[in-house]
């Protein structure tokens, strides 16, 4: 499962027009009454346009040329009015506009985040971190772009217009349409130029995912970075894919602004055909001195909204090509789901089984016919060369795959037949890279549980050995482990690891080579930490080094997929075969 880089066809209007009933449906329907509140000032705003145009008549024609002064304050009153009433609208639609952006914004993000956990890993292996950040920023921004249209004028503008023409027709229809003579040379070019923006930002937002995939590419290698010298390497292709974006950036910016000055040439040709025809009928008293300042002031302002909306439209084919590919991420369903009748898990500490069980990764078996067995509240190591399939099991117990064939049961339930959150609420893990958090100490442990109590987690501290240097750290618990726990040794990392494990009291654990890059000491401490924690559970290890599996009730060989031989130690050592080799190769040199 991997999201496409390539282009798409432009969609149509009416695809368009369905992008944006989805984002109504999905996100702003919830907001109508705030969205109603808004319009309604929005309209307020751009009704006072009109009303300013339509008083030059009254205050020429009355006041100016007339000489009427007893007029002059009730019209100076009334700009004063229409003045008020646009700031007081302004700020209101804006304000609530503005809340309703945010958190419309603020929806889709966390939609976002919440359905790309909920994917599979082949997802996940096939789709860099990078951009996928890319679409949850940059992509969900580009949907803020029209809110922000929208908040700066977008509503109120066309109501402008309609009451703006309103006073143009009312006083010449002849003239209005004189004004609007270069409105049909617009079409073609502005359909072309929609498409072009939005070729051009769907570009401009693929390569900005490629931008943010190099980023955190750069940042999470930069110790082999520098160890190989690569940094001019980076930075050269770093800086090629920048001006890849810049000139995709400026052939879209190109596009929305070349709207605009469409619009203006279209007014250009208004104001000059307005001016000719017009002028005769003011000089033979046709019209009114008042007629031509309401009109011209009408449609003088009425020009203004027509550029900024012709702004807007680019921008909305910035958001089309932002909102297809926030749909498109959202469509995505996951593989492995929920059963729909799932059973209860089982209880007390479960016996595991794989029974003629095939697994792949696309076409390639990662496990061929494996059958084990780890019996309940025993400990079973998993040895064998990499690519044995060792890490395919685990991945097959918590479900991170399916088997293409046979069955893995646990408490001789189905893994298939539990709902997902029961079946890995069984499992505690502890790999070889503990995954911390830049949160504080405290928080890397408890991860978020509400109800433990201090001295449930002192015990846990103990047990896992974090007691031994949390009085070391500046502030205990509360101090910041750093991003990826960068402010605490392999050793502690582990141990934090094993005190998460025993918060969570789980049935089964799992260990994945949680000893393997520890000094001698650390692994020490770590092990003895590990042997605690297995106590009363259902245990399987994985493990390259033999030392630390002696001990295990059961040693399960694989290799290619295959289980070859399963025992204890010392069975596996007379039987000889594979398991023998290994201990051989691993112990020949210390002997």
């Amino acid at each position: 499962m991997k999201l496409s880089d390539a282009d798409t066809p432009d969609s149509s209007a009416f695809e368009r027009r369905q992008l944006m009933l989805w984002l109504w449906r999905g996100y702003l329907r919830r907001h109508w009454p705030l969205i109603v509140v808004a319009v309604i000032f929005m309209s307020l705003e751009g009704a006072m346009f009109g009303a300013l145009s339509y008083t030059m008549k009254p205050m020429f024609d009355e006041v100016f040329v007339g000489g009427s002064t007893s007029l002059l304050p009730l019209v100076g009153l009334a700009f004063f009015g229409i003045f008020a009433v646009r700031a007081l609208a302004s700020v209101v639609q804006k304000v609530v506009l503005a809340k309703v952006s945010q958190e419309t914004v603020a929806e889709i993000r966390t939609d976002l985040v919440s359905h790309l956990m909920t994917l599979g890993g082949d997802f996940h292996q096939a789709t860099s971190p990078g951009y996928l950040m890319q679409r949850i920023e940059g992509d969900v921004e580009s949907v803020n772009k029209v809110w922000r249209a929208i908040i700066t004028g977008a509503g109120r503008d066309v109501v402008a217009l309609f009451s703006l023409f309103g006073v143009a027709f009312f006083i010449d229809w002849r003239w209005t349409l004189i004004a609007l003579v270069g409105a049909p040379l617009l079409i073609a070019p502005a359909l072309f130029l929609q498409r072009f923006v939005r070729g051009n930002a769907r570009a401009a937002r693929d390569t900005a995912a490629r931008l943010s995939t190099r980023v955190n590419e750069i940042l999470h290698g930069i110790v082999p970075v520098k160890l190989n010298t690569l940094e001019r390497y980076q930075a050269r292709r770093y800086r090629r894919l920048t001006r890849e974006r810049i000139r995709t950036e400026v052939r879209s910016t190109a596009g929305q602004a070349s709207i605009p000055g469409l619009i203006d040439i279209m007014s250009g040709l208004g104001f000059a055909g307005v001016l000719f025809y017009g002028g005769g009928e003011i000089l033979s008293g046709e019209k009114t001195v008042g007629d031509f300042m309401a009109f011209f002031t009408a449609i003088g302002l009425a020009f203004e909204p027509l550029r900024r909306l012709g702004a807007v439209s680019g921008i909305l084919q910035v958001a089309a090509a932002g909102l297809e590919r926030i749909k498109e991420l959202l469509d995505l369903r996951p593989a492995i789901t929920d059963p729909a009748e799932p059973r209860p898990a089982p209880e007390g500490v479960p016996r595991i089984e794989l029974r003629d069980v095939t697994a792949r990764y696309g076409d390639e078996t990662v496990l061929e016919a494996a059958n084990l067995t780890a019996e309940a509240g025993q400990v079973t190591a998993l040895v064998g060369p990499s690519g044995a399939g060792k890490s395919t099991v685990f991945n097959l117990l918590t479900r991170l795959i399916d088997p293409a064939e046979g069955s893995v049961t646990i408490g001789d339930v189905p893994v298939q037949d539990l709902a997902l959150r029961d079946l890995r609420h069984l499992f505690s893990v502890v790999s070889q890279d503990a995954l911390l958090f830049d949160e504080t100490l405290r928080e890397n442990i408890v991860l978020g549980q509400d109800d433990i109590s201090e001295d449930r987690l002192q015990s846990a501290l103990d047990a896992a050995h974090v007691s031994d240097f949390v009085p070391r750290l500046e502030n205990g618990l509360d101090t910041p482990v750093g991003p990826r726990g960068s402010n605490l040794s392999g050793g502690q990392r582990q141990r934090v690891a094993i005190a998460r494990a025993l918060l969570r009291d789980t049935p089964i654990l799992l260990l994945d080579e949680a000893t393997s890059a520890l000094d001698a000491a650390s692994e020490k401490v770590v092990q003895a930490a590990l042997d605690r924690l297995a106590e009363g559970r259902t245990t399987l290890v994985i493990a390259h080094r033999l030392s630390t599996v002696r001990n295990a009730d059961k040693i399960v060989v694989m290799d290619r997929g295959r289980v070859l031989d399963q025992g204890t130690h010392e069975e596996l050592l007379a039987r000889g075969g594979v398991y023998a080799d290994l201990y051989r190769l691993q112990f020949a040199d210390d002997s």
